[in-house]
């Protein structure tokens, strides 16, 4: 489950942290670019949809698409809601998978959790696709509409709703299980098996129990809870308004440990590993430790953050992806991996060397010649190009440049 899903156990290697590359995407975003494994797709002006491999910053293919919202990524997909249609597009080649007509505006960014694909309308109805061929299997009108994105456990759907109320149906019938209403207008929740963490505009964290709604236990804050939780063994974390990051026991709400920031935060908490990453406004995200709150480093995002910072999956290097936005750079993509210290220095030429002897008839050059490649070595070659999925060169693309 997306909202759940936790960090590689190597990543908090990840801190102290530096840029390995930036990727100048040379087109303003039109939508919240999706990122997973190690694939990013971005929405970008002039009706396209490119893909990366973020490891490497290399082009994996450039289509037309008109995505209104964030896509959604599974089952080897990335899907897209357009002004007239859901679309499937196949991850590695940007192909059409299905198309289904669809012409209702969305409230939220689609939704995809083990093989289904949820999208909720402005109008307020949540409707249940089959995601490998966008088959329709239900529909269910939400009173007051759909506040922010559904969150999927086990066999329920939950739905924060704008009226503040949070509504649990059965996933594959769309029947309600229960309704509760809390204080505020909840945000994304991170829904597991047993609990529901939710932050809201009434100040609160709440816990729920997953069974039945019942409120658990909810923390106080000075500001509204906004973004997703994330949680750990034994504890939740999140952040809020009052620029505080707080980490709660997650059976009893116990307050382990808060920390004031020096950013206003936008976004909820990213996991990496034993840190948690933290973005706000502010050229760059800071990384607290799990254990006690204390800082991990800054990272040098290089900009304002344009969506939330991505923990690359199955890749050898622990890897953070950021999206920046500025003025004078336009939207750039970069990479942050460790940095190693001491860092490597050559070495400088020892005093007073002792030179060997000549050699009889043969001469000393005046100055050393450059350095050649070393004996069966393989010569270094232009990146290979790459090409758009009818076999065309994509026009003006970035290419990464190391910094």
């Amino acid at each position: 489950m997306t909202a759940a899903a936790q960090s590689t156990d190597n990543a908090s290697r990840l801190f102290p942290a530096r840029q390995a590359w930036s990727l100048p995407l040379n087109n303003e975003l039109t939508a919240p670019p999706a990122m997973s494994g190690r694939y990013g797709y971005f929405p970008i002006e002039g009706d396209r949809l490119v893909a990366y491999d973020i490891e490497h910053g290399t082009l994996l293919w450039l289509i037309a698409a008109t995505p209104t919202s964030q896509p959604a990524i599974g089952d080897g997909l990335v899907f897209v809601a357009e002004p007239a249609a859901l679309t499937a597009l196949h991850q590695d080649t940007g192909s059409v998978a299905w198309r289904v007509p669809f012409s209702e505006p969305l409230s939220v960014p689609l939704t995809w959790d083990h093989g289904w694909l949820i999208a909720s309308t402005s109008s307020g109805t949540l409707l249940a696709f089959r995601a490998k061929d966008g088959g329709l299997l239900w529909r269910r009108d939400i009173e007051g509409g759909v506040r922010a994105r559904p969150s999927l456990a086990d066999d329920r759907i939950y739905v924060p709703t704008s009226n503040g109320r949070i509504v649990a149906l059965r996933v594959d019938s769309g029947e309600v299980v229960w309704d509760r209403r809390i204080g505020g207008q909840p945000n994304e929740i991170l829904a597991l098996s047993d609990r529901l963490y939710v932050g809201s505009t009434d100040n609160y964290l709440y816990s729920l129990l997953a069974p039945s709604g019942e409120v658990a236990w909810r923390w106080p804050t000075g500001g509204d809870v906004i973004g997703l939780p994330v949680v750990d063994a034994q504890h939740v974390y999140f952040v809020s308004f009052d620029n505080v990051l707080r980490a709660l026991n997650r059976k009893s709400g116990g307050q382990r440990w808060k920390r004031p920031l020096p950013l206003r935060p936008t976004r909820g908490p990213l996991r990496a590993g034993d840190a948690l990453v933290v973005s706000g406004i502010s050229r760059n995200a800071l990384a607290y430790w799990l254990k006690d709150g204390t800082s991990a480093g800054d990272l040098p995002a290089g900009g304002e953050l344009a969506t939330m910072p991505y923990l690359l999956e199955g890749v050898s290097t622990p890897t953070l992806a950021v999206v920046t936005r500025d003025f004078a750079d336009g939207t750039v993509l970069r990479a942050l991996t460790r940095s190693y210290d001491p860092s490597a220095t050559a070495v400088g030429p020892l005093p007073n060397p002792v030179m060997p002897p000549a050699v009889p008839g043969v001469s000393r050059p005046a100055t050393a010649p450059e350095t050649s490649a070393a004996p069966g070595a393989t010569p270094a070659t232009s990146p290979k190009t790459s090409k758009t999925p009818d076999g065309s060169t994509p026009p003006s693309l970035p290419t990464p440049s190391v910094r």
